[in-house]
């Protein structure tokens, strides 16, 4: 188990309420690291449609909304991909976080920038409507395909390399971080996680948790790490922050809906005090 204390953690591409969406896992990751920063590095969602979203899902959504309680002097920060448009009011209400088209932040003496990376993607700028449409239909197949998924998870890998997505994205990436004199930049959007350095500038890509490999970043003054999740290395951290949680002499019992849960896991039902950071 790794206690360090991590400046900044960055996940992206979680896509709630996908049926490949990973979100118990990525909750285990949230619980299991300790950090100053968390950024949600776009695509949280797959679509503006809550009700796709599973007691998994909310419960990834109450636990960051329970971080970005001021008391817990965690900075969390959203920044919008391209399945998540439309919904900066509503995330900022729902789970109080501000939502950023991007984000820069100053550390180590040097500038970083976290930015989806749809932004990069030629495809995606040039065919909104029609990325749109293959969402739906990519949606609707995940309900067709076999228990683990497959054919779904075959069809985004596939498109990530037919549309040579990575290094379009990282070409583009670099490019813009040079333009506004960065020393990292990074981004989620092609779900393949990825390190790549050119002239002194070094991009990463966070990867996804809709396929088999799920992988995250962390930033600290040893550098950059991207992790992938095995599911070993938190146990006993998470034990331990259940029984800080818990009422004294009192278990958590099932919650009625989906929505009790996630009201419930976040604090919303006993934090009187919280106020949305928002905007």
């Amino acid at each position: 188990m790794d206690l360090s204390v991590y400046n900044t953690l960055i996940l992206s591409d979680l896509h709630l309420g996908a049926e490949t969406s990973h979100a118990r896992e990525a909750t285990r990751v949230l619980k299991g690291n300790r950090f100053h920063r968390l950024i949600l590095l776009g695509d949280i969602f797959a679509d503006l449609n809550f009700a796709r979203l599973t007691k998994d899902h909310w419960k990834f959504l109450g636990y960051i909304r329970k971080l970005s309680n001021p008391k817990r002097n965690i900075e969390v920060v959203w920044v919008e991909g391209n399945h998540d448009h439309g919904l900066a009011n509503i995330m900022s209400h729902l789970v109080g976080v501000r939502v950023y088209q991007r984000y820069a932040w100053q550390y180590a003496g040097l500038r970083h920038i976290a930015i989806h990376g749809h932004q990069f993607d030629g495809f995606q700028v040039n065919n909104v409507r029609l990325s749109r449409l293959g969402t739906s239909l990519y949606l609707k197949l995940q309900k067709l395909d076999f228990r683990s998924k497959p054919i779904v998870r075959f069809i985004d890998r596939l498109n990530t390399r037919w549309l040579r997505m990575s290094p379009t994205v990282s070409a583009g990436a670099l490019q813009y971080a040079r333009q506004h004199e960065a020393g990292r930049i990074f981004c989620g959007h092609t779900h393949q996680a990825l390190h790549v350095e050119e002239n002194g500038i070094d991009y990463y890509n966070s990867g996804g948790w809709v396929d088999s490999r799920l992988t995250y970043l962390t930033i600290d003054e040893q550098g950059v790490r991207i992790h992938e999740f095995t599911g070993h290395e938190f146990n006993q951290h998470e034990y331990d922050e259940r029984a800080d949680n818990r009422d004294s002499g009192q278990e958590r019992g099932e919650a009625d809906s989906s929505f009790a849960d996630f009201a419930d896991e976040s604090g919303l039902l006993e934090d009187v005090e919280y106020e949305s950071v928002g905007g």
